[in-house]
């Protein structure tokens, strides 16, 4: 029996192919999973190009396993575990080290798809303290979209506060676009009792977060000057959270609709990593202007993913999966999630 992979040499998506590995044994300490599905992230296109730069631990030097978030089950155990047993169902962490607190370095250079090999694999071998139990309610599909974008948005939304205390009641949360972490941030959002405004430029995909839950919805393509529009939907409040996935060409819009004590989190940028005007408004007097907590998100430790998972099945919360691919399909899949055309999550059926 061998393990049926894709790999990458980090020079584009058509790079990307399936090979073969000998099966894999799980040492002490660590645990042999089956993996059912993956999803993808913005993240893992820019591996397979090449372009996950910016931090650096992240090598771009090698041939790796891609992607980082599975959904599977514990088919073989290492001598001296004691948390998992054969036929448990189980979700993968995206820094296995990242166990609780501030991330650093040290965890960022085990980050799973980059520099360590990845899951999108037949089987796999994590650390015993590198996997977290899959909620039971939801399908493999669903699972695993959690491990990035869910938790990026859960900590966004609440990992400035007390663990165990979660909140967001009549805030207000601003989402940008409606890829994974948008869509995960509505859910929760919705779910604490907050009130939602997100941005898209398709009005299709905005009628869809209206059917879960968006309060407010606006076409940044008809309304570029969407702030404006942010500030009088909130009688000039402004919105307490912004998920600021665009970078470039949204950060200053963010600081124009943020409330006085509001955050804003730094997590992505589609938009954008390099600021095209020499004129803008230095960032020092951005947040100084309305006393504004500006926050790098990078993911989150284990003890807060546990959190989340406990909220969404109190909850009861299902993750949107836009459109399932199957193992063979994994580079139409890369290639639909970087065209943009997805709402929600894009996953890989591996197995059954």
């Amino acid at each position: 029996m061998s393990i049926q992979q894709w790999v990458t040499p980090l020079e584009g998506l058509d790079s990307l192919r399936q090979t073969e590995a000998p099966m894999a044994s799980p040492g002490a300490g660590e645990v042999l999973v089956k993996i059912h599905a993956v999803s993808l992230n913005y993240r893992d296109v820019e591996v397979t190009k090449g372009e996950y730069k910016h931090h650096k631990s992240a090598e771009q030097n090698a041939t790796i396993v891609p992607c980082s978030d599975m959904c599977g089950v514990v088919v073989q155990v290492g001598s001296s575990v004691t948390r998992w047993t054969v036929g448990d169902r189980v979700l993968s962490t995206f820094l296995p080290e990242h166990q609780t607190g501030q991330v650093t370095e040290k965890e960022l250079a085990r980050s799973i798809g980059l520099p360590l090999n990845g899951v999108l694999a037949t089987h796999r071998v994590f650390p015993e303290y590198g996997i977290v139990q899959a909620p039971s309610y939801l399908s493999d599909e669903e699972a695993c979209t959690l491990p990035i974008a869910a938790v990026t948005a859960w900590m966004s939304i609440n990992g400035m506060r007390p663990m165990g205390q979660p909140g967001g009641q009549d805030e207000y949360v601003l989402l940008q676009g409606t890829g994974g972490v948008a869509i995960a941030g509505l859910q929760i959002a919705k779910a604490a009792g907050a009130k939602a405004i997100i941005i898209s430029s398709s009005d299709d995909k905005l009628e869809q977060a209206k059917q879960l839950g968006a309060d407010f919805t606006i076409n940044y393509r008809t309304t570029p000057n969407w702030e404006e529009k942010v500030m009088e939907w909130t009688q000039n409040h402004g919105a307490d959270i912004i998920l600021e996935t665009g970078g470039a060409q949204t950060l200053r819009k963010s600081f124009d609709c943020i409330a006085f004590g509001g955050l804003i989190d730094c997590i992505g940028y589609v938009s954008g990593k390099v600021d095209a005007q020499d004129d803008r408004l230095n960032v020092n007097l951005l947040a100084l202007r309305r006393t504004v907590t500006l926050k790098g998100i990078i993911n989150g430790p284990k003890d807060r993913f546990e959190e989340m998972i406990r909220f969404y099945e109190a909850k009861q919360i299902h993750p949107v999966v836009n459109r399932v691919f199957s193992f063979t399909e994994a580079k139409e899949a890369f290639q639909f999630l970087e065209s943009g055309s997805h709402f929600g999550k894009v996953v890989i059926k591996v197995q059954a």
